[in-house]
């Protein structure tokens, strides 16, 4: 079977017409699935358990961020305030850290403790 493309491909060497033609359907093509991608969710976590998320929270991260994501006083980020929408961000701050302020974790969580801790995070505490 020869889909619709192959013969306006093959078609488009023999004639100019035929030729732009195939350009513009190529062009309406590209521009109908970007938008269609345009209105996919953005990219989340796997669904997560926030009481094992603070587990590990209590284990990795309550020494600089404090027990239940509280350290008054400290210059370590107050996660209650973290975007609730922003796994990307999180994952990114997770896994690659802050620099100094904060030591990158990848290769030491799981995709799974990484998926708890965003649902412990999420759930404000």
């Amino acid at each position: 079977m020869i889909s619709g493309f192959h013969v306006i491909a093959s078609e488009a060497k023999r004639s100019p017409a035929v030729r732009r033609a195939a350009e513009i359907a190529s062009s309406r093509f590209a521009l109908l699935a970007a938008l269609f991608l345009a209105t996919l969710p953005p990219a989340r976590a796997a669904d997560g358990d926030a009481d094992q998320g603070r587990d590990t929270y209590q284990d990795l991260c309550s020494s600089c961020h404090g027990r239940d994501m509280v350290n008054a006083g400290a210059l370590s980020f107050d996660l209650r305030k973290f975007p609730k929408d922003d796994f990307a961000r999180f994952k990114s701050s997770v896994l690659n850290g802050k620099g100094t302020a904060m030591p990158a974790w990848a290769g030491k969580v799981s995709d799974e403790d990484l998926a708890n801790l965003w649902a412990y995070v999420r759930s404000g505490g």
